[in-house]
């Protein structure tokens, strides 16, 4: 972490935070935010595995504690990027992950106000009939363990057990064995938590009903904004809202730091895989023969390409073309292809998790060679709604009597089709009564009675998250720790998406070489030389089937 960016140090204006993502790329934030949202199972994150990482789910001891995907979710990623003791996390290109973060807050404060009214039913219904609350737990764990192997019979034997304890508890009811007081309570106890759990799952149903329609909202563009009111401070000694304001801003932070890492097969982390690699290499000869070249450096090559570049959205033609790239210059650390965790660097040369500018010139001027971090400069394109990244690094070296000009080639396919799912009404198909050979598709209720009973038994443990970890498991992220790249899918089975990564690398690649070749030529070198291998390069970007360029074949 740099060191304007500590614990104690308010690097932001105000105490407002934002709930809009960023202009152009709503698409990719609302798809991750709405997994804080979403009531199916847990597991199913683990479709959305990309190539890059791997989640996984830590199974915890008793299923009827086990979380949903969007508790999960939601506690994983709020303690993952707001933590005290985090580490360093990958750049989320093409999406806000603050406004992923607030949703998973707001999503946990709207159960949390839930659990509290669970837990009063639990406490009312449930410990103060405690027997029969176990009873009924045990009853209800057996059954879901019985039907845990996805088989019809089991699930039948499940079923059975359950009706025969009702019967049972009827029959009870009409014949107790005591009178009195605990008569009474024996009645209280078999009655107590068939009451609590019927008052549960009306407060269950509405709430699954609001998390559904925020769900909803945010696939279907509405986004309906994150209410954090905790990240707000109410006062100057509100300790927690502002250690939480202050964590959503250097998040914010970090997100825009101008330090990337180089996983070797894996790319660059955040960015995705190189796809092509292009290179324009040849001997610094003076234009004079007998007279020597202007002394410049590779800075003052890097600052030309950067200057043109930003102008790639202006053309000859009104064809639309490309819109406003971002450029930027980036310093690029290596670490392991398994690497567990990145650290960012820290020091006098860096401020608020960016590298100061003169830092970056004496990067791109010395470490070109041996060990260290590297210089690129590069130009991203944010497309289809935040779905599509594209990145072409450039890096400019010199070494002896030979200047180097490097474009390589990244693209960030779209988040997992699992983000993008709209939620579907539960429904089951059923005869009609006199029609019976005609079927009839019939809602059923949003929370069943399994659920109800599992949210019932979580709630009053919701004060001390680790507990129910341990309990029913939790979701382990993928380390290092990046909400885009994580579950991000390739690009190139989308064919209009394939075709932009691969137009977009020629016009960057010839802008690139363009204002080389005119550095040179003002400092005194032959171009001639340089120019021929512009063109021979420029014919080989046209390759229309992009490669794996980080896996060599050695």
């Amino acid at each position: 972490m740099g060191a304007a960016v500590t614990d104690g140090f308010d690097f932001t204006p105000g105490a407002q935070v934002p709930l809009m993502g960023t202009a152009g790329q709503t698409a990719a934030t609302h798809a991750l935010a709405s997994a804080a949202y979403r009531d199916s199972p847990v597991e199913d994150i683990l479709k959305a595995n990309s190539e890059w990482h791997s989640s996984d789910v830590k199974k915890g001891r008793f299923s009827l504690f086990e979380p949903n995907l969007g508790e999960a979710f939601s506690r994983a990623v709020q303690n993952r990027m707001l933590g005290g003791g985090r580490g360093a996390l990958i750049q989320s290109f093409g999406m806000d992950p603050q406004v992923v973060v607030e949703h998973c807050l707001a999503a946990n404060r709207i159960r949390r106000e839930r659990d509290a009214r669970l837990t009063v039913i639990t406490l009312l219904c449930g410990v103060l009939f405690l027997p029969g609350l176990l009873l009924w737990m045990g009853v209800f764990q057996l059954r879901r363990t019985i039907a845990g192997g996805q088989n019809k019979r089991a699930g039948a034997m499940g079923t059975a057990l359950l009706v025969g304890l009702g019967a049972l508890a009827v029959i009870l009811l009409w014949r107790l064995p005591f009178t009195g007081f605990w008569g009474y309570y024996l009645r209280g106890m078999i009655v107590a938590p068939v009451l609590g759990w019927v008052l549960a799952r009306r407060i269950c149903e509405a709430g699954a009903k609001d998390m559904r329609e925020r769900w909803s909202s945010l696939l279907s563009g509405g986004g309906l904004g994150a209410k954090v009111p905790e990240a707000v401070p109410g006062n100057p000694n509100d300790a927690a809202r502002e250690q939480l304001r202050q964590g959503l801003h250097k998040l914010t932070a970090e997100q825009h730091s101008n330090v990337v890492f180089y996983a070797g097969p894996k790319g660059i982390l955040g960015m995705g895989t190189r796809w092509g690699s292009w290179q324009m290499a040849e001997e610094l000869v003076s234009r004079e023969p007998g007279k020597e070249i202007n002394q410049f450096r590779s800075w003052d090559v890097v600052r030309a390409i950067h200057d043109r570049l930003k102008l790639l959205e202006r053309g000859p033609l009104n064809s639309g073309g490309f819109p406003t790239p971002s450029v930027k210059h980036w310093v690029v650390s290596p670490v392991g292809e398994n690497a567990g965790a990145v650290s960012r660097p820290e020091g006098q040369e860096v401020e608020a998790y960016q590298v100061k500018g003169h830092e970056i010139q004496r990067i791109c001027n010395h470490q070109q060679f041996g060990g260290g971090n590297r210089h690129y400069l590069g130009v991203q394109f944010t497309l289809w709604d935040g779905q599509l990244v594209i990145t072409m690094m450039i890096t400019v070296t010199v070494l002896h009597e030979t200047l180097r000009v490097e474009v390589t080639g990244h693209a960030l396919g779209p988040v997992h089709s699992l983000f993008t799912s709209k939620p579907e009404p539960k429904t089951v198909t059923v005869s009609k009564t006199v029609r019976f050979w005609e079927t009839v598709d019939r809602t059923l209720p949003l929370v069943d009675a399994k659920e109800v009973v599992r949210l019932a038994v979580r709630a009053p443990l919701t004060w001390y998250p680790p507990l129910l970890d341990y309990l029913g498991g939790k979701l382990v992220l993928p380390e290092p720790f990046g909400l885009r790249h994580a579950w991000a899918d390739q690009p190139w089975r989308h064919r209009f998406m394939a075709d932009d990564a691969l137009r977009a690398a020629t016009p960057v690649l010839r802008t690139a070489h363009a204002a080389a070749l005119k550095v040179l030529e003002e400092n005194g070198v032959d171009t001639e030389r340089f120019g021929s291998r512009s063109l021979l390069v420029g014919g080989a970007v046209q390759d229309p089937s992009p490669g794996k360029a980080d896996v060599y074949d050695a």
